[in-house]
């Protein structure tokens, strides 16, 4: 009695304390660098990790930067081995937390800012307040947005050869469907 008891206890304050989780495998993050009258510059990967605590209002995202592709291979092949270095730095991640998030407050289309630690090609960088816009539809939270960040900031030279078709700003965007944990 004794120890179904103590089962009991720690089953329940695993419930109590345990933090509301919405995830997905599948979320789309895409980035061009584009300059007009040349070539489009621009990827997208199907596969992005990231997870939001729903109590904490934390959240984070994994991309694995072989994911990416390219209408062009000879464009995938650079990318991955000239200027993202992939099998050096495999993986692009982003940490943060958005400022007053509550799920009592989701409609459709609202928007919550997101502050945190973008990290790519070994390199980190602050975003700060970031606007994403959020949308409810039963056990998914849909959450979309998009910023620029600046190849240099992630120690990313464009070669000379090159600098004139290929944007030192990058836009990234991104498209999840989280899914209640």
């Amino acid at each position: 009695m004794k120890k179904t008891i103590t089962y009991f206890i720690a089953f329940l304050s695993l419930n109590i304390f345990s933090q509301t989780k919405y995830i997905t495998k599948t979320g789309i993050v895409n980035f061009e660098a584009s300059v007009s009258s040349f070539e489009e510059v621009k990827a997208i990967n199907n596969s992005a990790t990231a997870i939001i605590e729903v109590e904490s209002g934390a959240f984070a995202a994994l991309i694995l930067v072989k994911g990416f592709r390219f209408k062009n291979a000879l464009m995938e092949e650079h990318f991955n081995e000239n200027y993202a270095e992939s099998d050096k730095y495999p993986k692009a991640t982003f940490k943060g937390n958005l400022k007053d998030f509550s799920i009592e407050k989701l409609s459709s289309n609202t928007v919550f800012k997101i502050s945190g630690s973008l990290t790519f090609h070994g390199k980190t960088k602050k975003l700060e307040s970031i606007p994403l816009t959020f949308s409810r539809e039963g056990v998914f939270i849909n959450v979309s947005g998009n910023f620029k960040v600046n190849a240099s900031d992630f120690d990313i030279k464009i070669p000379k050869v090159v600098k004139d078709k290929v944007s030192e700003t990058v836009e990234v965007s991104l498209n999840f469907s989280l899914k209640k944990t």
